[in-house]
């Protein structure tokens, strides 16, 4: 019986996911939204509900999460007819791996960084001109496109140490705006005019900027860089559950609560917390990079300050510590103002009102981190 409401429940949550993807108009579109919050408003206020929701979840949560593994897999399928969305969703699957990584400082260890848009510039700049320039292949400039941004992660880290809340934040915004400086203005990144041609990624004869023939449904190319983002995004979110778990995890966690008392239980405050600056920048640079290869073209207004507004904003409305709810949040933030294109000339002021209603009304965010459970 659990299990059939179990499922239920989720078939029905992806297929309000779906619609909400699909439809248009203002008025529809915020029915849905306010459906979806009151609803969920209900199903927190009744405790039985709520217990039995819980309990259902925890034995059947393997079966669960393979039924939304399923839809997220089959929605380039569903909206194979409308790259714009697949599109889109690959654009979700791009934040939520910034946002994911941004957490390892904002949520795990309380740094709030604000130059998460130079890591990915940096990530997309080191792709786009080892591609171009030398012809180095995709899968080979990925991975030095993490190492580079972690290189440049961990030299931020250092001076940063001698800094405090948001005197530390101060520096990362200082730090992010002289990246975009050079990036306009050094003439190997092409300055204000960018990189372009960057060649699609090919795995053997097959190039990912081509449409892909699956069931006799023909899959435009936007589909293959969703599958992309998707895999590694799922690879940032072991990584994350893991350190979560692991030692570093609780060092972190430490720090955020209290870096003195942390210090003297024995715990490297210095280190942990360049860890989590080049941890967080290694997977920003991964994205800079998938980024760079998908548009063909980079220039240094898709790296400027108001990026990293946004992914902040993401972590802060998902649940700072909560990997899965950071995920959440990074999707909410990227289709719903997407949606609303007619406040598109308002989006900071959106996204700086958000940020205080959150802060005020929820400051532990939508999906807050759960306690620790040892067995």
């Amino acid at each position: 019986m659990d299990l059939f409401v179990l499922l239920f429940l989720e078939s029905l949550l992806f297929g309000i996911s779906l619609v909400f993807l699909i439809v248009e108009g203002i008025i529809p579109i915020l029915a849905i939204i306010i459906g979806i919050i009151l609803t969920s408003l209900l199903i927190v206020k009744h405790e039985p509900f709520n217990a039995f929701l819980q309990k259902a979840i925890n034995r059947h949560k393997k079966l669960a999460l393979s039924w939304g593994l399923v839809f997220v897999l089959a929605l380039p399928f569903i909206l194979h007819k409308n790259p714009y969305l697949i599109h889109m969703l690959f654009m979700s699957g791009l934040y939520a791996i910034l946002a994911t990584g941004l957490d390892f400082q904002v949520g795990s260890t309380h740094l709030v960084n604000f130059a998460t848009a130079a890591d990915y510039g940096i990530g997309a700049y080191t792709a786009a001109l080892l591609s171009v320039n030398f012809g180095w292949s995709f899968w080979v400039v990925l991975p030095i496109s993490g190492l580079a941004s972690a290189l440049f992660g961990f030299l931020l880290g250092l001076p940063t140490m001698k800094t405090k809340t948001y005197y530390l934040s101060l520096v990362t915004i200082a730090v992010g705006l002289i990246i975009y400086i050079l990036l306009n203005n050094l003439s190997w990144t092409g300055g204000p005019n960018g990189i372009s041609g960057i060649p699609f990624p090919s795995i053997g004869s097959f190039s990912l900027g081509s449409s892909l023939h699956v069931f006799g449904i023909e899959l435009p190319f936007q589909a293959n860089f969703y599958y992309l983002v998707l895999a590694v995004l799922f690879i940032e979110f072991i990584v994350a559950r893991r350190l979560y778990n692991s030692n570093i995890g609780l060092a972190w966690n430490a720090i955020r609560d209290d870096e003195i008392a942390a210090g003297c239980q024995g715990i490297n405050v210095t280190e942990s917390k360049i860890m989590a600056f080049y941890t967080n920048a290694f997977f920003d640079g991964l994205a800079g990079a998938i980024y760079a290869f998908n548009v063909s073209f980079i220039s240094p207004e898709n790296f400027a300050f108001m990026l990293s507004v946004i992914v902040v904003t993401m972590v802060i409305i998902g649940g700072m510590g909560n990997t899965s709810g950071v995920i959440l949040g990074a999707i909410i933030m990227t289709l719903i103002p997407e949606k609303f294109q007619v406040v598109q000339s308002y989006r900071l002021w959106l996204f700086a009102v958000v940020i205080l209603v959150m802060l005020i009304a929820r400051p532990k965010g939508l999906f807050p981190q759960k306690t620790r459970q040892y067995s």
